[in-house]
């Protein structure tokens, strides 16, 4: 049995990754502040995992964390576009501290491989569509809070690829693209259109709304099922090549706006869609290429219809 370290293993990325390797049998143990995570994401996994308590940034609790493991997945990060504007420093000090504290204690407790958990966000608007892994990845504008996130992980890459290039630790970096799923928070689009789509129809009522929507629904997402990316990330981890990048992902790119109209037929609702104003530091489409990881042998088996009915459902039952 290989114990497995999880940072950040009560956020919703975390918690499902968590759930799926116990599922496979790994010894895992979870190191977590729930800062924006929540132990509850794990229930029904509490007394078959380790959960110690203690902050990323803390690196004596980091070193204690990782003695005796065999595989770091490393996802200790701070995430919510709210976040990035307001406390970009501390974004960031996470983001770094958190990845040198991590490397500093796989490199010499013995640890065999390290799975940095990066994300799409490292492109902002890629040059291409479907994207690859080969994508050049960009911060525009240095001067925007926003970016503190996306810098943050670029910066994790840099040093996890560079600090245990001569080691005999072997290094794995997936980036994940718009994952989805029931309990996933409040600051991503599903659940924040889901909370619009309440406060248009009195709670649910209204069979017939109007919806202010950011833009005009042309920008365009390929969102993943958890369960579908939890598979990929556990792939990583278990076959990724030592210094090697995946997109972990679904290649259905739609638009927000029958994104919309889909949430729309599971509420049995009819929505009109009223343009607004788009918010600044968007990316108009994303859609990765997944085939690197696919040729590992990922095939997400969760369709779009069935993820997003389990996830509207759940923030319906949620908001009410």
């Amino acid at each position: 049995m290989k114990n497995v370290l999880v940072t950040g293993g009560t956020g919703f990325i975390g918690a499902g990754l968590v759930k799926g390797l116990v599922d496979r049998g790994y010894s895992v143990r979870v190191f977590d502040n729930n800062f924006r995570g929540d132990t509850g994401k794990l229930d029904g996994y509490l007394d078959r995992i380790e959960m110690i308590e203690g902050d990323i940034r803390d690196r004596e609790a980091v070193f204690e964390a990782t003695q005796g493991m065999d595989i770091v997945h490393h996802l200790a990060f701070i995430n919510g576009t709210r976040h990035f504007y307001e406390i970009p420093e501390k974004v960031l000090e996470v983001g770094v501290k958190g990845a040198l504290n991590t490397l500093e204690a796989a490199m010499e407790l013995g640890v065999r491989r390290y799975v940095l958990a990066s994300s799409s966000e490292v492109y902002q608007t890629p040059t291409k569509i479907p994207t690859d892994e080969t994508e050049r990845i960009l911060l525009p504008d240095i001067t925007n809070p926003r970016y503190s996130y996306a810098g943050g992980k670029i910066i994790s890459e840099l040093l996890a690829l560079n600090y245990l290039r001569k080691t005999d630790v072997d290094c794995v970096i997936f980036r994940p693209h718009n994952i989805y799923g029931p309990n996933m928070g409040w600051e991503h689009v599903i659940p924040e259109i889901m909370r619009k789509i309440r406060d248009a129809s009195d709670g649910f009522t209204k069979k017939s709304i109007q919806l202010p929507i950011q833009g005009d629904g042309s920008e365009t997402r390929a969102f993943c099922y958890i369960d579908n990316a939890v598979e990929g990330f556990i792939l990583c981890g278990e076959k990724g090549g030592d210094g090697e990048i995946y997109h972990v992902g679904e290649m259905r790119e739609i638009s927000i706006r029958e994104l919309i109209n889909m949430m729309g037929d599971i509420l049995g609702m009819e929505i009109e869609q009223i343009p607004g104003e788009l918010r600044p530091g968007g990316t108009p489409r994303r859609c990765p290429d997944i085939s690197k990881l696919a040729s590992l042998g990922y095939a997400p088996s969760i369709s779009l219809e069935d993820g997003l009915a389990r996830t509207v459902n759940w923030y319906r039952e949620a908001l009410v």
